[in-house]
């Protein structure tokens, strides 16, 4: 059983076979992972909770439709994990929340239909042959509530939701790992050999493995050890909705491919989010600022596609609405780094993610195997040398947020 406390002189642990940095959803799956290796593992975690940063910020859904080979790889494994939770942290009946409610890519543009059409075809491709291509009557048929505009999509049952937080707990909990909290890492110490130690507030830890999961942060723990790792954090923000009789409690996750605007049901309201490509780079924050007029922007895209939202508009409260905010970090291809870096030996990245959420189950039990020796760095499509050695392609799966 993983132990989650806040150190003390007493109970700090002054060496370890491996450190991880960062305690979101990726971090803790990581530091699980190394554990089940049999390595000594410490997480240190800045925040007073794990899982409290960007996890917490996320829709909590997960999807198989992605048309890059290494995404689909990561998600595809991390679905499996997920069905399969409790037997593989060892906690039985342990419940993530998770539910196969589909994700519905929809389009009202003829123009679009030939891409929806590839996308499917690359999924099966890519092992996921229960993606599904629809056209305007199908998605009539079994969507009612989708506007008489739409004229194709793709849809997947097999997609769905799940507890984040419950993830991760479940992860530490299964662990054998330490999880330091209100622990933040000032520095990281190298010697001929490499990695050598962490520093924090509390003391150092000497290591020969760090594991870089910082997310948003991950570019100031690379600048520790030199690096300027290409990580762009970029703000996303959600709405709740309250709970409204309108909103269809048996719907998908529905997103305009035209708009990037979403929504799926929760709790007898909604999450509802648009990906603002005007939104600029910042610097890493716990702290971001909400638009307040966020939310109406985003229920003036979704109505076009899915025209119910204009009748909960009309009896829409100031309380009724909740918004927030997280970073997504998005890389030069919106793929995440796994994996060594040759110029910092014992120094491991496992960020650069607009996805963590749904892919840090696998990603974390990648960086096992490669800090183990079980995959070669080859092996792994997504290492951080890929740029340089000039072997990157540019994503194309929907919603990716970057464009």
């Amino acid at each position: 059983m993983g132990k989650i406390f806040t150190p003390t002189a007493e109970n700090w642990p002054a060496t370890a076979d491996a450190v991880v940095i960062g305690g979101g959803i990726v971090g803790v799956a990581t530091a699980f992972w190394l554990s089940r290796a049999g390595l000594d593992t410490v997480l240190l975690e800045m925040r007073s909770d794990l899982s409290s940063l960007t996890s917490a910020q996320s829709i909590e859904s997960f999807r198989a439709q992605f048309t890059e080979p290494a995404m689909s790889e990561l998600a595809q494994e991390s679905i499996r994990i997920h069905e399969n939770f409790a037997e593989i942290i060892g906690i039985p009946d342990y419940d993530i929340a998770l539910r196969h409610t589909g994700y519905l890519f929809v389009t009202d543009d003829p123009g679009k239909v030939d891409s929806l059409k590839a996308a499917v075809a690359k999924h099966h491709t890519l092992g996921v042959t229960d993606s599904e291509f629809l056209n305007a009557a199908e998605i009539h048929a079994r969507f009612p509530y989708i506007s008489e505009r739409a004229v194709a999509a793709t849809f997947r049952q097999r997609d769905g939701q799940f507890s984040s937080h419950a993830v991760t707990q479940g992860f530490a909990k299964g662990s054998t790992a330490r999880f330091l909290l209100n622990t933040r890492v000032t520095g990281i110490r190298q010697d001929a050999q490499g990695v050598a130690a962490v520093e924090t507030p509390h003391g150092a830890i000497a290591t020969r493995l760090v594991v870089n999961a910082a997310g948003p942060f991950a570019g100031v723990v690379g600048r520790m050890v030199g690096l300027d790792l290409p990580l762009q954090p970029m703000r996303r923000q959600k709405v709740y909705i309250a709970p409204k009789p309108q909103i269809p409690q048996d719907a998908p996750l529905v997103i305009d491919i035209g708009s990037d605007a979403y929504w799926r049901p929760e709790t007898g309201g909604a999450f509802i989010a648009w990906v603002d490509p005007d939104d600029r780079v910042r610097e890493p924050s716990e702290h971001l600022p909400t638009d307040w007029d966020f939310p109406a922007t985003v229920l003036d895209k979704l109505i076009p596609l899915t025209p119910f939202w204009e009748t909960v508009c009309d009896t829409l409260k100031r309380s009724d609405v909740m918004l927030s905010a997280g970073q997504y970090v998005y890389t030069p291809d919106d793929q995440p780094l796994i994996g060594p870096l040759p110029d910092v030996p014992g120094f491991y990245l496992n960020c650069g993610y607009w996805a963590g959420v749904m892919l840090g189950a696998a990603a974390g039990r990648r960086v096992a195997d490669l800090a183990t020796g079980v995959l070669a760095p080859q092996q792994n499509a997504l290492r951080p040398t890929r740029y340089a050695e000039g072997i990157t392609t540019t994503g194309d799966s929907f919603l990716r947020g970057h464009h």
